[in-house]
């Protein structure tokens, strides 16, 4: 890979602003110009989604297409926003380095650090400095992903301590909310059941996070095992001619299970 071109990225990102500006005029394209910054939020999140799907499949031509959409989509909501007159391009570039080098006295400045635990107990000092918020936890998104949003919760409080000092004290936890969620299960208390349902998964990202695991990749790899051995049971079933809605359980966990032992096979031998 050749060494970036400053040149050719003013270049291009240039003329990537003044073709969404262009899409946006009077002259321009129709839909381009009837959207707004809360339509766009649905199509933002399904670019961003495909990028992580080209990461996982480590498709570097899909990844360069999917960056340009999420880039494309950074400068169509700062169009949006140059039209109404409440910020333009330029702003968001000029606070996002200002920021960067803030938060990064170590690098930029004169601040000395030992490790990462050190540099984000005082990129977290800074931040506190740069906004006035209740609470430390204010700036998470409500609309994150539920397991993403319980993840970054608690990294944020650990960074001041407040964490279960290692693993086997979380699973501790782990076992008393399952003891209570089946307690509120044999009630038939349906508030009671969603409430400890909900502390249960929580103490599990919590595991999660003290087994440095991402929680939400696991258990997409999870759902993604599952879909590859149904797929396999759906066509051993074609095979002997059969309908599924046919089959008992116990043939279906026959075939499960020989589903599993396939797949592991296959994935051992590439």
């Amino acid at each position: 890979m050749d060494k970036i071109n400053d040149a050719e990225v003013t270049k291009y990102f240039g003329e990537l602003i003044k073709i969404v500006a262009i899409l946006r005029s009077e002259n321009g394209c129709p839909w381009d110009r009837e959207q707004t910054r809360e339509s766009l939020k649905p199509l933002m999140l399904e670019e961003m989604y495909e990028a992580f799907d080209a990461i996982d499949r480590k498709d570097e031509a899909d990844l360069r297409e999917e960056l340009g959409d999420m880039l494309l989509h950074i400068v169509f909501q700062a169009q949006i926003a140059a039209e109404e007159g409440t910020f333009n391009l330029t702003d968001v570039l000029k606070q996002l380095i200002f920021k960067m080098k803030k938060r990064h006295p170590h690098v930029f400045g004169d601040i000395q650090v030992q490790n990462v635990d050190e540099v984000l107990l005082n990129w977290e000092n800074i931040k506190k400095g740069e906004k006035e918020r209740e609470s430390m936890l204010s700036s998470i998104p409500p609309s994150l992903p539920a397991l993403l949003r319980a993840q970054v919760i608690q990294s944020r409080v650990a960074r001041v301590g407040f964490d279960w000092p290692n693993a086997k004290e979380v699973w501790k936890k782990i076992i008393e909310e399952q003891k209570e969620l089946e307690e509120a299960w044999k009630n038939q208390d349906q508030n009671a059941i969603e409430e400890e349902w909900g502390d249960l998964v929580f103490a599990l990202v919590n595991l999660s996070r003290h087994l440095h695991l991402q929680p939400e990749e696991a258990l997409q790899k999870a759902s993604q095992r599952f879909t590859q051995r149904f797929h396999y049971l759906e066509n051993e079933i074609k095979k002997q001619g059969k309908k599924i809605e046919n089959l008992s359980l116990e043939e279906m966990d026959e075939l499960w299970n020989k589903a599993k032992q396939e797949i592991k096979l296959i994935q051992k031998n590439q």
